[in-house]
């Protein structure tokens, strides 16, 4: 642990438990690289279940797949098989997608039960990609709470795609508690929002924590910026803020880990510093996250 971050979590807030009631996990875009996509494509991709024993070999109880590793097409059996290996090493299931059709999220929840996930995360998109307006989610979400109360899963809106506060103001119109907010430490760059202030608006809402440290430094002309990816407490985000902020507000969220590592010379060498971030990201996080 570097010594600045050490300083900040002294043995008293560890003796209290800092975030003993959150749960750490890893999520399917730890592994972008690994699963593959369209111009990088893995010869031995990653599937489910070899997510499922990567959570096992890291000691962690919660796995989140999202659409890059999409379960839709599977088979009853291979479902099965997803859904009983995580019940025999008792690990936990969320499930994430994209966009706000019913017939999507219906189809999602359907998932969801038949593999015990209680947690459904959600990019607020209309069809074909375009960003939701506020007017249009609260329509959507407002015809969807029902099922997923009927369900019992929770629904949780990643944060990137709409300002914080409008995002505070569709939830606090619909004073759900079947809906909340996937929070996401550095998507929000994109629109842009500074991930404290971020945080700090979306807290009380906050289900779902999505936790991707990263550096931003200027681009040697000077003109400009890059952000790159970096394991968890190696680089700019204040994690021990972050999480001690999120329980102050009275939420306890799942903490899935996502990496954005740069790309390498070849596919190979990425994956592996994709495998490395995660192996060192898991033991700085389990620090503050007794689960």
């Amino acid at each position: 642990m570097h010594a600045a971050v050490a300083a900040r979590y002294d043995s008293s807030e560890k003796k209290r438990g800092l975030i003993g009631s959150m749960k750490l996990g890893i999520g399917t875009y730890a592994y972008m690289w690994s699963i593959g996509f369209p111009g990088a494509h893995s010869e031995k991709p990653l599937g489910a279940l070899d997510l499922l024993s990567r959570a096992r070999e890291l000691g962690v109880g919660l796995v989140q797949i999202g659409p890059n590793l999409p379960l839709d097409g599977l088979s009853s059996a291979d479902l099965s098989a997803i859904a009983d290996r995580a019940d025999k090493w008792g690990i936990q299931l969320e499930l994430a997608t994209r966009g706000l059709a019913n017939d999507q999220l219906g189809s999602q929840l359907a998932l969801c039960k038949k593999l015990g996930a209680k947690l459904l995360r959600t990019i607020p998109e209309m069809d074909g990609g375009r960003v939701a307006t506020p007017a249009e989610i609260v329509a959507r979400l407002r015809s969807i709470t029902p099922v997923l109360a009927a369900s019992k899963v929770k629904l949780a809106l990643e944060n990137g795609k709409i300002p914080a506060e409008q995002l505070r103001h569709i939830l606090e119109t619909l004073a759900s508690s079947w809906l909340g907010i996937t929070l996401d430490t550095v998507n929000s760059l994109a629109i842009p929002e500074g991930w404290r202030e971020v945080a700090k608006i979306l807290a009380p809402y906050t289900l779902c924590l999505h936790v991707k440290d990263f550096i931003v430094q200027r681009a040697w002309h000077m003109m400009g910026f890059i952000v790159e990816g970096r394991p968890a407490g190696r680089g700019q985000l204040d994690i021990p803020w972050l999480l001690n902020m999120l329980k102050s507000a009275g939420s306890s969220p799942s903490v899935i880990l996502e990496v954005w590592p740069p790309e390498q010379k070849t596919l190979q060498e990425t994956i592996a510093l994709e495998h490395s971030w995660v192996s060192e990201s898991i033991p700085y996080l389990r620090q503050f996250i007794l689960d």
